[in-house]
């Protein structure tokens, strides 16, 4: 039977000075004092302390490596406190990615749950992924046509620091001749030196093949090598299309889409293997807003309607227009709100691969004459924005645009296929949207089958 109570003795952590304290469990317990009075010394570095190691020793090995575990608090004993986590005390993050969940750390539970015990489903069709026989991925590289030339690759490292000069040697000794670091193509013959601090990929080239009939046999043999030596993984980089991913641990039988085994950095938005590649992470994208652009529809391009482009500080912006404005017969003295739908178009989008007539006179007298293609306003300041290195451009660009739900993971922040990755059919960001109660009963409910129950994040 559990204790009613949870009895401290001998705490002197920081300033608590070898005190007896006896606390009622299952009760809104508030701890109240004058500063330094030692309430946070008794709350999070002896009762969470102590709660929080039992926690993460009760997992297995392979999830405490992804969580951090606190030092046994000082003190003689604690009766009646079971594992436990909690919102510790942080200040607000900087960071435009940081939210309460990952903040107070509870997002990195989140992320370890999924990574485990997560179901991984086809982003385009929906079904759950399965793995493929050997049989399966010879049938589908075969449909390519005849004199396809493709090669086969083993992925041994992903996104991993260091110089890995052991790995190449081994991959040598055992008979290959050529590897992909990094996208680009290596003799393992020749010196192969990485910088140890940065992130890696390294992909053995298995094969070379050219389809044609008869290849199956030698594709087969070929594979097996790839999957053995990669764990389960396969590339298939097939000349001028897109690389194709294999796996006999996961693939849609549908479509052949497959995706490496699950780890909690793809559920993290702070990390490149999970965060969605449209908007890094943010789930939003910073675009230049027409509306405040040209607050004024009733000002013509001569009375300065486009704000970003009146040249407060250079006449290069106005000049420019006024080259694509003659070009193009648009106006200039009339109110930009009764402009053809067309010549605005040209303006704020650009004029695609047609080049204009641009004449420069800068402030000393000189002048420049250029054939140049104009990309458009809109385009030209969020080129800008992106590229420039001065914070006060940033800012002033930032003054004519606004923030905008992610197009590509319509504000989830991650990208599709750890999306398509669910638990009781709720993906992370399903989760994440709940409130605490909602999310209370939420796992209350959740069901898990006997090999999830197996799972070693749940020991």
């Amino acid at each position: 039977m559990a204790s009613e109570n949870i009895v401290i003795k001998g705490a002197r952590a920081h300033n608590l000075k070898n005190i007896d304290i006896t606390i009622p469990r299952d009760r809104f317990v508030v701890l109240t004092g004058l500063s330094g009075s030692g309430k946070s010394s008794l709350a999070f570095d002896t009762i969470y302390a102590e709660g929080q190691r039992r926690y993460v020793e009760s997992l297995s090995a392979y999830a405490r490596q992804f969580l951090g575990q606190m030092e046994k608090p000082d003190v003689d004993s604690i009766e009646g406190l079971s594992p436990a986590i909690s919102i510790d005390q942080k200040t607000t993050s900087r960071n435009p990615r940081s939210t309460v969940g990952t903040v107070t750390e509870i997002y990195d539970y989140l992320r370890l749950l999924f990574a485990r015990i997560g179901h991984p489903h086809c982003p385009d069709h929906g079904v759950e992924i399965t793995s493929q026989t050997v049989e399966q991925m010879v049938d589908r590289i075969t449909q390519f046509p005849e004199k396809t030339r493709l090669q086969l690759l083993a992925p041994l490292i992903s996104g991993r620091k260091g110089e890995h000069k052991a790995l190449l040697a081994d991959i040598g000794k055992q008979g290959f001749v050529r590897v992909r670091v990094n996208g680009e193509l290596r003799e393992l013959a020749e010196n192969i030196e990485l910088e140890k601090n940065k992130k890696h990929t390294i992909e053995v080239v298995v094969d070379r093949i050219v389809i044609k009939e008869g290849v199956e046999s030698r594709l087969a043999d070929s594979i097996e090598t790839a999957l053995k030596l990669s764990g389960g993984q396969l590339l298939v980089d097939v000349i001028d299309q897109e690389e194709l991913r294999f796996s006999s641990n996961f693939a849609c039988p549908i479509c052949g889409f497959s995706m490496e085994e699950l780890s909690p950095r793809m559920f993290s938005f702070n990390s490149p293997f999970g965060a969605c590649q449209e908007c890094d992470g943010l789930g939003v994208k910073m675009i230049v807003d027409p509306d405040l652009l040209i607050p004024d529809m009733d000002k013509s391009i001569e009375d300065g309607a486009f704000l970003a482009w009146t040249g407060s500080t250079s006449n290069y912006y106005p000049q420019f227009l006024s080259s694509v404005c003659a070009h193009f017969g648009i106006p200039q003295d009339v109110p930009v709100g009764k402009l053809k739908s067309e010549d605005m178009d040209k303006l704020l989008k650009g004029t695609g691969s047609q080049k204009v007539r641009f004449v420069y006179h800068n402030d000393f007298g000189h002048h420049k004459e250029a054939h140049v293609v104009f990309e458009g306003i809109i385009p030209n300041l969020e080129r800008r924005y992106r590229d420039t290195a001065s914070e006060g451009i940033r800012e002033f660009i930032e003054g004519f645009m606004s923030a905008k739900p992610c197009e590509l993971c319509k504000g989830h922040r991650l990208k599709k296929e750890v999306l398509a990755v669910t638990v009781n059919d709720y993906n992370i960001s399903h989760v994440t949207s709940l409130s605490i109660g909602e999310a209370m009963e939420l796992f209350n409910q959740l069901t898990l089958s006997e090999k999830e129950q197996l799972s070693p994040i749940l020991f």
